[in-house]
C-alpha cells in the first residue's frame, strides 16, 4: 500500500468515525474487514494515525482553530498532526495515486505552515484542551482528583497498556510467562492483581498459543480487581448481573473452580451469546447464560435471594476506558448522564433483590464520575438499611498478598495513580436476618 493509500484510508475511517457516531475500534475493524487486501504493516500505520488523531483532537482542533482552519474535520486534523507529529510538510507525493487523499490547497498549505513546528501544549490552550476532555466535565473531574486533575486527565490520554489474566482453571501465573516466553513475548506481573500480565508491546493474540489454549484472557488489571473482590468461592451461587461479553465471568468461575452455579445475565441476546467462545477455551462449564428483560423479568422474582454474590457491572459513561476509547468522550453528553445513572439506580435496586440474607452486593463501573459512583451508593443505601458497606480492605486482605491499592472503604482506580483503567468498585453484604445488624 503506498503512503498516499495509507493516508487516504485514515482520513476516511476518522470522518466514518465522525459522522456514524460508532465506535471507533468498530468502525475501523469494519474498514479493515472490507478491505483483506490491506496487509498488517499498513494497518498498524493506518491504525496508529487514527487513534493518535482520536488522542488529539481538542488539541488539533484548537490548533487549527487558532490559525483560522475552515473546515476542521478529519481530513484537516489528520494534515495537522502530520504536520506537528513529523515536524515537515507532507511531500507531494502523499497526495498522488488513484486512491489517494485530496491534495493540499492554497489554503491548507497555507495552515500547514503556520502551524509548522507547533507544539501540541501551547501555553494559550484551556486545561480540558490539553487534557482532552469535554469542558463541561471540567468541575466534575476536578471534583474527584482536585490537584491530581491534570497527571490523571494527561495518563488518560496515553495508549492503554496490554494486561492479561491468568486462567487458574489451566495455568499458574509462572506458567503462563513461560508460555508467552516461548513464542517471544516477554510479560510481567502487573502491580496490584495476582493474575496479572503485562505486555511490554501489543500482539495479535489470535496468533497466540497462550491465549488460543486459554491460558490468558484479555483483561485490564482494574477489572480483575474488580473481580477479585466479588470473592466468589467454589460451590456458591453467583449471578453476574450485566454480563456483557463475559470477561468477569470468566475470571468469578476461574475463582470458583468451575463448582457451583454462576449465572451469566445481559439483557442483549448477541452479547451473551459472544461469551461462548470464550467459555469454551477457557475451560469454563458451571456457567449458565442467560437473557433477561430488564428489572421486571420474572426470572428475578423467582430467583429473589437466592445468590451468595451479586455482581452488578453497571452499564456506564465509559469514562475509565478513555484512554482505550478516545473517541468516545465526544459524543458523552449531560442527557447521557443524567439518564445513565438513572438506569444504574434502577438496575442496582433490581439485582439488589436476587442477595441472600448474608450474601454480597458488589456495584462496579469502568466510570470516574462521582455520580456514577459513590453518589449511587449512597442513595443506595440510604434506601436499603438492611445493606451495609464491607470496605474493599477488608475483602483483599484474603484474596491477595499485595497491599490493597486503595484505603478507602470503596474502590476508586485510575490511570495515573495505579496504572488501570478508571474503575470503582463497593462492595455490600446483605443482613443475615430481616432485623439484623
Amino acid at each position: 500500500m503506498t503512503p498516499a493509500g495509507r493516508l487516504a484510508a485514515a482520513i476516511e475511517i476518522l470522518d466514518a468515525i465522525g459522522q456514524t457516531g460508532r465506535p471507533g475500534d468498530q468502525v475501523a475493524s469494519q474498514y479493515f474487514k472490507g478491505r483483506r487486501y490491506i496487509g498488517s504493516k499498513d494497518r498498524q500505520w493506518i491504525a496508529q494515525a487514527v487513534w493518535r488523531v482520536l488522542r488529539r483532537k481538542a488539541r488539533l482542533d484548537w490548533l487549527l482553530a487558532s490559525v483560522g482552519a475552515d473546515p476542521i474535520d478529519a481530513r484537516s486534523r489528520v494534515l495537522a498532526d502530520l504536520v506537528v507529529e513529523g515536524g515537515e510538510i507532507p511531500a507531494v507525493e502523499m497526495f498522488q495515486g488513484p486512491h489517494a487523499a485530496t491534495p493540499p490547497d492554497a489554503q491548507d498549505r497555507r495552515v500547514m505552515e503556520m502551524l509548522h513546528k507547533q507544539s501540541l501544549f501551547h501555553r494559550d490552550m484551556p486545561a480540558w484542551v490539553k487534557s482532552e476532555f469535554p469542558e463541561w466535565l471540567l468541575p466534575r473531574l476536578q471534583q474527584v482528583f482536585k490537584d491530581d486533575l491534570a497527571r490523571e486527565m494527561g495518563a488518560m490520554r496515553e495508549e492503554a497498556p496490554l494486561d492479561l489474566r491468568v486462567n487458574t482453571l489451566k495455568a499458574t501465573r509462572s506458567r503462563a510467562i513461560d508460555a508467552l516466553a516461548v513464542q517471544g513475548i516477554p510479560a510481567i506481573p502487573t502491580p496490584h492483581s495476582p493474575l496479572g500480565l503485562r505486555l511490554a508491546k501489543r500482539v495479535a493474540l489470535v496468533q497466540v498459543e497462550a491465549w488460543r489454549s486459554g491460558l490468558v484472557e484479555v483483561q485490564d488489571e482494574g477489572s480483575q480487581l474488580v473481580a477479585l473482590l466479588v470473592d466468589a468461592k467454589p460451590g456458591m451461587a453467583v449471578v453476574d448481573y450485566c454480563s456483557g461479553a463475559g470477561g468477569k465471568t470468566l475470571a468469578l468461575a476461574a475463582d470458583m473452580e468451575n463448582s457451583g452455579r454462576l449465572i451469566a445475565c445481559d439483557v442483549a441476546e448477541w452479547r451473551v451469546d459472544r461469551a461462548s467462545d470464550r467459555l469454551r477455551r477457557a475451560g469454563v462449564h458451571n456457567v449458565t447464560r442467560r437473557v433477561i428483560g430488564g428489572e421486571s423479568d420474572k426470572w428475578i422474582k423467582r430467583n429473589a435471594a437466592l445468590f451468595d454474590r451479586v455482581l452488578v457491572d453497571a452499564p456506564c459513561s465509559g469514562s475509565g476506558t478513555w484512554r482505550r476509547n478516545p473517541d468516545a468522550k465526544w459524543s458523552f453528553t449531560p442527557k447521557d448522564l443524567e439518564e445513565i445513572t438513572a438506569s444504574q439506580s434502577v438496575i442496582l435496586k433490581s439485582a439488589a433483590r436476587l442477595t441472600k440474607p448474608g450474601g454480597r452486593l458488589i456495584y462496579a463501573t469502568c466510570s470516574v464520575l462521582e455520580e456514577e459512583n459513590e453518589a449511587q451508593i449512597g442513595k443506595f443505601l440510604a434506601a436499603n438499611p438492611d445493606f451495609a458497606l464491607v470496605p474493599v480492605g477488608d475483602v483483599w486482605a484474603h484474596r491477595a498478598d499485595t497491599p490493597c491499592p486503595v484505603s478507602t472503604p470503596m474502590l476508586r482506580l485510575s490511570p495515573y495513580a495505579h496504572g488501570t483503567d478508571g474503575f470503582f468498585c463497593a462492595v455490600m453484604e446483605k443482613a443475615a436476618t430481616p432485623n439484623g445488624p
